[in-house]
């Protein structure tokens, strides 16, 4: 199968995963830039331009016992070549400990290795933990719960967007990037310039929300480089330890150019290894750090 006809049956598939999943909150696309170079990409016939796979997110109300309900998330990001390849599938549910969580993805990857290699699969993954879902819930970690009620899934994830743009110079920006940063308790930085880079990190609500106001902004290019879900069921002190910064703040490292808009990125490459994210400069800028 070519590129663009892989590209075109991931479209296919998007759709159809709409049209399965209506409710507002049931099927939901993390990154709407990633879904919107592909749709450029099939609409011209040509790979050129996309950069980002699509991101996206079912929520599932499954029964877990005859009286009870409780949502589980399938987290899916769909390589550029979905379906010769596997699509990254994580499940999450508040009622499931990290042992029964990891436990219940790698069964899941089992399956769709043996099974669905070379194929389109999100909904075979769909009905595989839709019948299998409630056979990882322990009955004594399984909160006492009311005939008929739902158990409402916690924000106990911490999430860590790694955003580039093409540049980011405007000054109006550039306080929004603060002041939102700080509206939703946010940590990481912003580094001004050409390219311009954000990282936030906190709870995956406030990033997503986050990332929805900036990508409604005026750019000339932005995108999530690389983003990273870390799943807690222990405490939301237990989660706020794992924050790599302790604040967010805009950082300005030495700058160089004819217009003294370009950052030394050797600079940012040792301020990320400091906070143990060296191996994120990759990931943004296509080379190795040093």
């Amino acid at each position: 199968m070519l590129e663009i006809q892989q590209a075109e049956a991931q479209l296919s598939k998007l759709d159809l995963l709409a049209s399965m999943f209506p409710g507002e909150s049931e099927f939901i696309v993390n990154d709407q830039l990633a879904l919107a170079e592909l749709k450029d990409c099939v609409e011209k016939s040509t790979m050129e331009g996309r950069s980002s796979k699509v991101y996206f997110t079912i929520n599932m109300n499954l029964h877990i016992s005859e009286e009870a309900k409780a949502m589980f998330s399938l987290a899916c990001i769909l390589p550029f070549k979905y379906p010769a390849v596997l699509p990254e599938i994580t499940v999450r549910s508040v009622v499931l400990s990290r042992s029964q969580q990891t436990q219940l993805n790698t069964d899941l990857t089992t399956y769709l290795q043996k099974n669905c290699l070379g194929d389109v699969c999100i909904l075979n993954a769909t009905d595989w933990v839709r019948e299998r879902a409630s056979g990882y819930v322990s009955r004594d970690t399984t909160p006492s719960l009311a005939p008929g009620s739902l158990v409402q899934p916690i924000d106990l994830i911490l999430t860590r967007l790694w955003i580039y743009s093409h540049h980011i110079y405007n000054k109006c920006k550039r306080k929004d990037i603060l002041e939102w940063a700080k509206e939703l308790s946010l940590s990481g930085f912003s580094m001004p310039g050409k390219p311009g880079v954000v990282c936030v990190e906190g709870p995956q609500s406030a990033c997503e929300e986050f990332w929805s106001r900036l990508r409604k902004l005026n750019w000339k290019r932005i995108l999530i480089r690389h983003r990273e879900d870390t799943p807690f069921d222990g405490t939301n002190d237990e989660m706020e330890r794992q924050r790599k910064f302790s604040v967010f703040e805009e950082k300005v490292f030495s700058v160089n150019g004819a217009r003294g808009n370009h950052m030394d990125f050797g600079q940012l490459y040792q301020f990320l290894n400091a906070k143990g994210c060296g191996d994120v400069f990759q990931m943004l800028f296509g080379v190795e750090g040093q």
